[in-house]
């Protein structure tokens, strides 16, 4: 990037030296040597800019490839040298590469290597090994050795616990934001987080068939069977190159051996006519509409690293969301407070936080925001966590008890029904008696439901839900957002077959979104359409495998995305036959003579201006 930008600034500086000479002698030199310097300014700066562009539709000729956008470039800027426009050979190649740059400059500024932002990649594995522990490279580890998992470590394999209980973070793999249970005998995948017991557990399958590897090894093999679309320049050339440069020869040679003329004359005009065929207005037009758009998009907080994403959109039919930090906040909050009689909702709130303040436990830390006030850790005489079941704490004379459904049992608490709520339920009781409960879940983000009616009022047919979440909760979230479809209690692997089916069954001309936010959705977004990731809590991994990142967080802003995507279309389609219109015009009254050198360059450069101020319209 950074050298073909030097490339055009040195060859602009010497192109403009070049005019200037020509237009002013300061030391009066020669005019026939001031023309020669002018010249060798000229075809320096030519070479500067447009050798590579030269070289590869020779490159290409040999591979076959006789009519490209670099042929058309090239015999149209050589013609001009040939008819000494020297000026006119010069500024075509100048825009030309300022195109180029432009169109692939968001593209190159926002991508980087997806492999090396998946956080979930462990670097160890804790071997036990008799009484000892040596860290070990994951892939050195083999099926049936002990391995230990303190808390705060990612879990490097899968496996059985033979011993430990604690709270996982799956969020990486399901999207789940509840951590999970687990416990002696449960199978745990690598790509986990454990939060806080100690855990061992027994290896079960290598590296390289574990579950943080098949999510490495699908978004690298996802992005691969992405589409790649093709350049519309290059579409365009395959049919207006070859019929120009044949036209061009018909009028240099059959006229004059028909009519017996002079042959230079026609030469001219076929010479002419390749200038004004010069596509300038669509080289610099089309990327710099699709540029414009990306800049617009950029303005209401979303990124699009490419204009062929930009396009792809405008055709989207099917919209597929994962749930958790996408639709919904990804956060926890206290939902629900339900006091028993001979307690107030306020008291159980405060006794379950000071009961909750020792734990940095996600669950904890939701409760104690929920009381929002500052804990006097005096009255705190004693805590006590019960491994897997909750936490027993002396607040002031109070024994407090806050936990799952086991932690009552086990108090032997009676006539204690389990709540059948969406989320975490944490059970309180204060000495021996049960006080109420407190609901903790996700919620929906406000602007999730105007997110999926704005998406159907532009015209997606079909949106769909994939989560890692259990049925319950999904169903909940659908009742809110009136989904046309929910698939729930998916791992990764099961997200992109569920999107491999959807794009299997898909009108060929139809595009497939999926919108997403954890590492676990990075395979499912780099195999899809396009991928649109949520950016500001989204993992790197996520931003990194879409195509385009809602910064804002908003799920609204896809359909804004979509309007901005047809308006910039809508600006390219205008330009395109705007400038075809102009064009053939022009051709036809410079094949019969009519069009002299300077007329033809003067509605080239014109229609190549008046495309360029449309273009700019897509930054409103």
């Amino acid at each position: 990037m950074k050298k073909r930008l030097r490339k055009i600034i040195i060859a602009f500086i010497i192109f403009l030296i070049a005019i200037l000479i020509g237009k002013i002698n300061f030391i009066n030199i020669d005019e026939n040597v001031l023309t020669i310097i002018q010249i060798v300014l000229y075809i320096l700066s030519y070479l500067i800019v447009g050798f590579e562009v030269v070289k590869k539709a020779v490159v290409n000729i040999f591979h076959g490839e006789f009519f490209d956008e670099n042929f058309l470039m090239s015999i149209a800027t050589i013609g001009a040298f040939a008819i000494k426009e020297f000026p006119e050979a010069v500024a075509v190649m100048l825009f030309y590469q300022v195109g180029e740059y432009f169109q692939s400059y968001a593209v190159k500024k926002s991508r980087k290597s997806i492999a090396s932002l998946m956080d979930i990649r462990p670097d160890y594995a804790n071997v036990k090994q008799d009484e000892n522990i040596e860290k070990k490279s994951p892939e050195e580890v083999k099926i049936g050795d002990t391995i230990v998992v303190k808390p705060g470590e990612k879990v490097p394999l899968d496996g059985i616990i033979i011993e430990g209980t604690s709270m996982v973070d799956t969020s990486a793999l399901t999207g789940e934001s509840v951590p999970r249970e687990v416990k002696v005998n449960d199978t745990i995948l690598s790509g986990c987080i454990n939060l806080n017991g100690v855990l061992e557990m027994k290896v079960e399958k290598e590296f390289g068939e574990s579950t943080v590897s098949k999510i490495l090894d699908l978004v690298e093999n996802a992005t691969n069977k992405k589409a790649k679309t093709e350049n519309f320049i290059t579409k365009f050339s395959k049919y207006y190159t070859p019929i120009v440069v044949f036209l061009a020869l018909i009028i240099a040679f059959i006229p004059p051996i028909i009519t017996k003329t002079d042959m230079l004359d026609w030469v001219y005009r076929a010479l002419t006519f390749l200038v004004v065929s010069c596509p300038c207005a669509l080289v610099i037009s089309v990327p710099l509409s699709f540029f414009s758009g990306i800049g617009s998009a950029s303005k209401k907080g979303i990124l699009v690293k490419g204009s062929n994403y930009l396009e792809l959109l405008s055709k989207t039919e099917i919209a597929v969301f994962d749930k958790t930090g996408t639709l919904t906040k990804g956060v926890f909050d206290v939902q629900e407070i339900k006091n028993e009689d001979g307690i107030s909702a306020e008291e159980l709130l405060e006794l379950s936080a000071y009961c909750e303040s020792y734990s940095n436990h996600p669950i904890s830390i939701s409760i104690q925001k929920a009381y929002g006030k500052d804990i006097d850790k005096k009255r705190i005489i004693d805590s006590q966590e019960v491994a897997g079941k909750g936490i027993i704490s002396r607040i002031d004379e109070k024994q407090v008890a806050c936990g799952n459904i086991k932690l009552m049992e086990e108090l032997h608490l009676e006539n204690i029904q389990p709540v059948d709520g969406i989320g975490t339920v944490v059970y309180v009781a204060i000495n021996k008696q049960y006080a109420g409960y407190i609901l903790i879940s996700d919620k929906i983000k406000e602007d999730a439901p105007k997110a999926i009616q704005e998406l159907k009022k532009a015209g997606v047919r079909q949106t769909v839900m994939l989560t890692g979440d259990n049925k319950e909760v999904a169903e909940k979230v659908n009742q809110e957002l009136k989904l046309d479809d929910v698939y729930s209690e998916l791992l990764p692997i099961d997200k992109v077959n569920k999107v491999e089916e959807l794009l299997k069954n898909k009108k060929e001309e139809a595009k497939l979104a999926f919108i997403g936010d954890g590492i676990n959705d990075a395979p499912v977004l780099a195999r899809a359409d396009i991928g649109i990731a949520m950016g500001g809590l989204g993992s790197d991994a996520a931003i990194e495998a879409a195509d385009i990142v809602i910064m804002t967080d908003e799920p609204s802003k896809i359909a804004t995305a979509m309007k901005i995507s047809r308006k910039t279309l809508k600006i390219v389609y205008q330009n395109i036959s705007f400038a075809l219109i102009v064009k053939i015009g022009v051709l036809i009254l410079s094949a019969f003579g009519l069009a002299s050198m300077w007329s033809a360059v003067f509605a080239d450069v014109g229609v190549t201006v008046l495309a360029v101020l449309n273009s700019f319209r897509a930054l409103k």
